[in-house]
């Protein structure tokens, strides 16, 4: 493949995640609504299904290796770690904040996430932050403060537990993104990915025990479900992490911002939620920060 073919394949690699796991959220938000489920049913049973399918290929096809993640101490930790205190809370907070909100508000708060990490690098590498990454993080806040209160202070538009869960999901997005470097320079990211929604799964399976609930679970169900752990899931993380191989990380997530776009327009447009000026504008803000991260440093 020569440079120009990887590059636009990438591209479309991660335009296309992006849209899934976009209509991923608004398909959370469907179930919510319309089936009488939870957050606490819908991220346990998507974790181990989505995981357990992606391990169930690399042992058929790679056994050796995906065993060999088991192999060493640290690893055993960091594997742990990484889908507990990563993959799991960020999804399910991701789909909590969603229940109790909206996905296109979910979306676009998580994507916080970019300016944490700034906040989160400058601190442990003691370094002074860049201009743009000042800018970047109190734009991000000020995007924040128009979708929680429409601009005024003394009025919480947001329910409270709906802006706090939000926020968490952010902040594991840093963990999610930074914890599992030192794997990732060892495994193939899905295989990374598999055993960490199968670890997070199970803890959540029994924590919350989704079997103990009685969701309207019908061919619509079947269907949206079906979606979100094999479109939204197991093939939008896959696209993702392979167009990082073809273009990089930097591009790859600026590609990938299709995704509050496209959740947003589909929970207008599907679910008929209606958003004020004020909260395109605070969408818009936090949506900017991606951008301005991403630009080149200036020579000398």
């Amino acid at each position: 493949m020569n440079e120009r073919k990887k590059r636009v394949t990438g591209m479309v690699f991660a335009l296309t995640g992006g849209i899934l796991w976009g209509v991923s959220g608004v398909c959370g938000q469907y179930l919510f609504q319309n089936r009488e489920v939870t957050a606490q049913w819908l991220v346990p049973i998507r974790l181990m299904t989505a995981g357990g399918g992606l391990l169930l290929y690399f042992l058929l096809r790679h056994r050796e290796q995906a065993l060999s993640v088991w192999k060493s101490r640290q690893n055993r930790i960091d594997v742990i770690i990484y889908g507990l205190a990563g993959l799991m809370l960020c999804q399910y907070s991701y789909f909590q904040t969603i229940e109790w909100s909206n996905a296109g508000t979910a979306t676009v708060i998580q994507y916080l996430g970019p300016a944490l990490i700034v906040v989160y690098v400058c601190i442990s590498e003691r370094k002074r932050p860049e201009p743009k990454e000042v800018f970047s993080v109190l734009l991000a806040l000020g995007g924040i403060f128009l979708i929680a209160t429409h601009g005024n202070p003394g009025t919480l538009v947001l329910s409270g537990k709906a802006l706090a869960m939000g926020l968490f999901s952010a902040v594991s997005v840093v963990i999610y993104t930074v914890q599992p470097k030192r794997l990732l320079q060892q495994f193939d990211a899905p295989l990374i990915l598999a055993w960490a929604m199968l670890i997070g799964g199970t803890v959540l399976m029994v924590l919350f025990r989704p079997w103990t609930q009685s969701p309207v679970v019908d061919g619509m169900t079947l269907l949206v479900m079906g979606y979100i752990i094999v479109l939204g899931t197991m093939l939008s993380f896959s696209l993702y992490m392979q167009s990082v191989k073809m273009i990089g990380s930097v591009r790859a997530s600026l590609f990938a911002c299709v995704e509050p776009v496209a959740s947003t327009l589909l929970t207008v447009l599907w679910m008929k939620v209606a958003f004020a000026p004020v909260d395109i504008v605070g969408f818009l803000m936090i949506i900017a920060t991606i951008f301005i991260l991403a630009m080149p440093k200036k020579a000398g």
